[in-house]
This record gives C-alpha cells, sequence and structure tokens, in this order.
C-alpha cells in the first residue's frame, strides 16, 4: 500500500512540476511574443484556467506528501519525504502571498481595461513563478529520491 501511495504521489507531484515549467519556459515565452493584445489575452484566459485548477493540485499534491511521510515515518528516507513536504508549504504560500494576487488582478483584464503597467506586473509574477518551480522541483526530485 505504501508503495502505491509512494508512486501516486511521486507522479502527481511530477507533473504538476511539469505543467509549472511548462508555463515558465514554454507558454510565457509563446505568450510573450504574440502582438500586445493577444499576449495579454492568453496571459488572462491561462490565469483563469491555471488559476482554477492548479490550487487543488497544490494542494492535494502536500497531503498527498503528508500522508507519505506519515504512513512511512519508520520508513528510509522520511527526512527527504518531510522535507519535500515543507518545500511544497513553501510554494502554497509563496502562491497564496505572491502569485494569487497578482494572477486574480491579471485574469480580469482585457485590451480594454488593463492597467498601464500590466507587463511589469506579469514580469513580476514570472520572478515569483521561476522561484516557485525551483522549489517544487527540489520537492519532486526529494520525492524520487526516496524512492530509492
Amino acid at each position: 500500500m505504501l508503495g502505491t501511495l509512494e508512486v501516486v504521489t511521486t507522479v502527481a507531484v511530477g507533473l504538476m512540476v511539469g505543467v509549472e515549467f511548462s508555463v515558465a519556459f514554454v507558454m510565457n515565452p509563446i505568450f510573450n511574443a504574440l502582438p500586445e493584445d493577444s499576449h495579454q489575452l492568453a496571459r488572462s484566459h491561462g490565469g483563469r484556467m491555471l488559476g482554477a485548477v492548479m490550487p487543488f493540485w497544490y494542494i492535494g499534491s502536500l497531503v498527498l506528501v503528508g500522508i507519505w511521510a506519515v504512513a512511512g515515518w519508520r520508513h528510509h528516507g522520511t527526512g527527504l519525504v518531510v522535507t519535500a513536504a515543507a518545500l511544497l508549504i513553501v510554494s502554497v504560500i509563496m502562491s497564496i502571498l505572491l502569485l494569487v494576487p497578482i494572477n486574480n488582478r491579471g485574469k480580469t483584464w482585457t485590451p480594454e481595461n488593463r492597467p498601464a503597467d500590466w507587463k511589469q506586473q506579469m514580469k513580476r509574477w514570472d520572478r515569483f513563478h521561476y522561484v516557485r518551480v525551483a522549489v517544487i522541483i527540489v520537492a519532486f526530485a526529494l520525492l524520487v529520491a526516496a524512492l530509492t
């Protein structure tokens, strides 16, 4: 049973890392190359779409890692799992305090109502997102290491 939990958790966190990595290094660079109105509309749509899904994914991943840490408390690699959980907590706190406020503003923007500094706000979101991606990559790597 613990083995199944470990695999399901690692896959869930790995997929989340993949999506967030793709946003940072594939989707947003594509959006940034679009004409201004299309760029902003794509970012707003992405913010609405992923903003609806990612909270469940982040919290769900954290819950799974927490269950793994408790269920495997006396097993090899528990320290790595607990550290991964701590990093996922950091990513959730970063999201709530830094990324979500910008995303909540950005997902309502249209070419007609966006603020003059919308690009600067998106660049700020990107910088925070790069840090969050690094944090969850390390958490994922720790989970993979705990499997061995």
